[in-house]
């Protein structure tokens, strides 16, 4: 197929130099994935239902009951994985797999299902990484107490964390408790955290935000107490946020915007609690009493072990669209407008690898802990004919251009990188539920309302992909 994307492509003198860099001895290369975009297997097994599960198909989006069915499917697509030299897979456990109604009996059938999901991996060499929590909320506790608006689903939350690491700590190394725990401080929380009525105040948006994290810092105590050796991250979707001009405002808001929406988050993943500007907003909009007793001397103990992050675009912020009475968690909204210096998917994703080396850097550089990149990669519109490999010569330029800046980022900035790891490099259903939105370098042979036959079809990027990791990122 052909495809109308062209990439940024990085200077040609910058692409010479990084060519001779090499990755440090135990660099973990794969991907990652949530359950409801792959397992499929909705009702099976004692499985509870999700807030996912009832959602319906419309015209450009699937419903969620059979995704790539990789419930059935893993070993088939561990077996890819393997084959690439993949040797780390972040996946979620459901959590209405494991726990039917969120916070009432266990499900042996759905633990004994991630036992050997886990053990498949590990026979492969390829080292877990556990998310807790990928959007998909418990039916049950969105229904009775809107979702992570109440306390009581943080503590059912915590119960089923706590759970987890008991049946698989001793096996399982790396860990996140929520996907890019950022959104639940923007307006999108509503959308993910099982929020199903109310008038989506800036007070809940806070009162979610901050459950969301004490459910993570509680988290983060319980796997270092109970598995010293295993690792816990924070982990956020971050979008580098560039001033649309050098107009002082252009860069005081860019920088507030990014001060609210990520470093907020990070000072509290490295023990320094939340941010002083977005304590004095809770201050002046009366906001205290949402946190209890012992809250804020519980996250000051907290110290994640790795800074994770997604990166798939930068956005550019105008201030002049922004109106004046706007918090700063909706500014984006109002004010993100076309970088003229980048290349966009059809998506309208702005293509920056030179952005994804800034945040490496900036991250070690800030907080001197080890970085991890877990998800990158292209989505597009992408076709089989059912004979021939797809020809995606740009997302093999899309993930070149990118690791590259990311070894600049390791021997040239000096930042530790633990890993690099793509999103869905096995096609999955979007997160809006759109299947021709496809990122892997393994073609799935279904569309949104044809299951076809889910047959697994590598791309021309998936033997790029291959010899990128068996030369640990030497020959790309």
């Amino acid at each position: 197929m052909t495809s109308h994307i062209k990439t940024m492509t990085l200077h040609e003198s910058d692409r010479r130099k990084m060519m001779t860099h090499t990755l440090p001895d135990g660099f973990l290369w794969g991907n990652s994935v949530s359950s409801m975009q792959t397992e499929g297997a909705w009702n099976e097994d004692g499985k509870g239902p999700s807030v996912y599960d009832i959602r319906e198909a419309s015209e450009f989006a699937s419903d969620w009951k059979v995704a790539t069915d990789s419930y059935h499917r893993y070993e088939e697509d561990f077996d890819l994985m393997a084959d690439l030299g993949m040797n780390c897979y972040r996946f979620q456990i459901a959590w209405s797999r494991v726990c039917p109604e969120g916070d009432g009996e266990f499900n042996p059938q759905g633990i004994a299902f991630y036992e050997r999901f886990i053990d498949g991996l590990l026979a492969r060499g390829i080292a877990p990484m556990i998310c807790l929590y990928h959007f998909d909320m418990p039916l049950a506790l969105a229904q009775k107490y809107n979702g992570f608006m109440d306390r009581r689903v943080m503590d059912a939350f915590v119960r089923y964390g706590q759970k987890m690491i008991d049946c698989f700590g001793g096996r399982v190394k790396y860990w996140l408790t929520f996907n890019e725990q950022n959104i639940y401080h923007m307006p999108e929380a509503f959308r993910v955290s099982g929020y199903l009525q109310g008038d989506k105040t800036l007070r809940e948006l806070y009162q979610i935000q901050h459950h969301v994290m004490m459910a993570h810092c509680q988290l983060t105590h319980y796997l270092h107490q109970q598995f010293p050796g295993a690792l816990m991250g924070g982990m956020l979707a971050h979008q580098l946020i560039y001033p649309a001009t050098c107009k002082p405002r252009d860069i005081f808001c860019a920088q507030q915007y990014d001060e609210f929406l990520n470093q907020n988050l990070l000072r509290a993943f490295a023990g320094q609690g939340y941010s002083p500007s977005v304590m004095a907003v809770v201050a002046r909009e009366g906001f205290d009493d949402i946190f209890r007793a012992g809250d804020l001397v519980q996250l000051a103990q907290m110290k994640n072990d790795f800074m994770a992050f997604s990166y798939y675009a930068s956005k550019t912020l105008d201030s002049d669209a922004i109106p004046d009475d706007a918090p700063v968690n909706d500014w984006l909204r109002y004010g993100d407008k076309p970088n003229p210096w980048l290349k966009a998917t059809e998506w309208n994703w702005q293509i920056d690898p030179l952005g994804f080396r800034t945040l490496i850097t900036r991250y070690y550089n800030d907080w001197r802990l080890p970085v991890f990149p877990i998800e990158n990669g292209i989505g597009v519109i992408e076709q089989w004919d059912g004979v021939h490999p797809i020809e995606d010569d740009y997302r093999i330029a899309y993930h070149r251009d990118h690791i590259n800046a990311m070894k600049a980022a390791i021997t040239e900035d000096g930042a530790q990188v633990m890993g690099y790891l793509g999103w869905g490099l096995i096609d999955i259903l979007s997160s809006q539920g759109d299947m021709r939105k496809r990122y892997g370098v393994v073609y799935v042979n279904r569309e949104n309302h044809d299951l076809k036959d889910l047959k697994r079809v590598p791309k021309k990027s998936y033997g790029w992909l291959k010899q990128a990791i068996a030369s640990n990122g030497e020959t790309l």
